[in-house]
């Protein structure tokens, strides 16, 4: 179970490489992410927080005066590594902030962006790596499928915040799914735009994601929900973090080919989803039955509860409606200044509601009665 945190470990390189390597085994079963950042100290984060190897094969709360610090060129032959020695080769990637590794790990990339006309075209002088581990946890979806009732009769949207297990998941997801744990077996579509889900090799995939299941690794989520739909035949679609416009709109092609899409969204409460454009514009899709939150890294892949999407829908709609229609009166009731003295009342006019609900005037001279 270690052998993805050595293998990542050898691939840093150098003395940082060592001092990894020489942690505990418990810690390296334990570790999500590796983070390399210049000019401080090499760290490793689990689900109870970050902790600094000590230079003696051990790891503590605080850095120690052992703690290996890593440099600027740490980190750029960490990424040559990471790159294959083909930096250039990897600017697609790069663009966009990330790497995906062989086994479906993912390196972040933070440095000095450079923009051509306006758009990034790369990012250089690296100053942090920070790379998420990938692990396969069977049957952690379990849970998931007791829950969402709907669920795996219909498209499933499932948030949480970072780190809180939401790939994982739909790794899970599609093995059950493809392999016939559900009851039957279903043929499944893996939309894998960045590698992380199969994280397939030469076309073979690194995870079981199932035995009926088709991977379209490095393809973008929009054209292969399409793509899917047209030679693949699926019942289920599931891909990372649809959003954008082009993608919704693949989403309900998908749905009206007759497939479940099963997708993620970022968000770390219901508040927070709520608040987030993206989740009215998938909802309205009409391609969801459930939508599922997930707790958070402290608890990865455990599920905070779950909703049915028309009830989701319907809540987003009345709080957008209710915020309107308090803008609107607010608007409505401060009254046009005629001069200096007016204009100063204006400014501090406010719109308010009494418990009762009837609406109330207050103004720098009052207050309600």
């Amino acid at each position: 179970m270690n052998d993805c945190f050595d293998w990542i470990a050898d691939t840093v390189g150098g003395r940082l490489a060592a001092a990894l390597s020489a942690l505990p085994a418990s810690l390296k079963e334990e570790a999500q992410e590796i983070c390399l950042r210049a000019g401080r100290p090499a760290a490793v984060v689990t689900a109870r927080g970050s902790c600094f190897p000590d230079g003696r094969g051990g790891a503590a709360s605080r850095p120690t005066a052992r703690s290996p610090a890593v440099s600027a060129a740490d980190l750029a032959d960490a990424l040559r590594r990471f790159c294959g020695y083909s930096v250039y080769a990897c600017q697609e990637q790069l663009r966009e902030g990330y790497l995906t590794l062989r086994g479906g790990h993912r390196v972040g990339v933070a440095g000095t962006a450079v923009v051509q006309r306006g758009e990034l075209v790369s990012v250089r002088d690296i100053s942090s790596l920070n790379i998420r581990i990938a692990r396969e946890a069977r049957g952690c979806s379990g849970e998931l499928l007791r829950r969402c009732l709907s669920f795996p009769r219909g498209g499933l949207l499932l948030a949480g915040p970072p780190a809180s297990g939401k790939t994982t998941l739909l790794r899970d997801l599609a093995r059950k799914l493809g392999s016939g744990e559900t009851g039957r077996v279903h043929k499944v579509a893996v939309v894998d735009e960045r590698g992380e889900i199969a994280a397939c090799l030469g076309g073979v995939p690194q995870f079981d994601v199932g035995l009926c299941t088709d991977v379209l690794s490095s393809c973008p989520k929009a054209e292969g929900i399409l793509l899917a739909v047209r030679s693949l035949s699926p019942a289920y679609i599931l891909c990372d973090e649809l959003g954008g416009a082009a993608e919704a709109a693949a989403a309900v092609q998908g749905c009206g080919a007759g497939a479940a899409i099963v997708t993620t969204i970022h968000a770390g409460t219901w508040e927070e989803l709520i608040r987030r454009p993206q989740t009215k514009t998938l909802l309205e899709t009409g391609a969801f039955d459930s939508v599922a939150l997930l707790r958070s890294r402290e608890e990865p892949g455990r599920l905070a509860g779950w909703r049915k999407a028309g009830d989701l829908l319907a809540e987003i709609r009345g709080a957008r409606a209710a915020r309107g229609s308090l803008r609107v009166r607010g608007a409505s009731r401060v009254a046009p200044a005629d001069g200096p003295g007016q204009a100063s009342r204006a400014v501090s006019a406010l719109s308010a509601e009494r418990a009762d609900g009837n609406s109330v005037l207050l103004d720098s001279g009052r207050t309600p009665a």
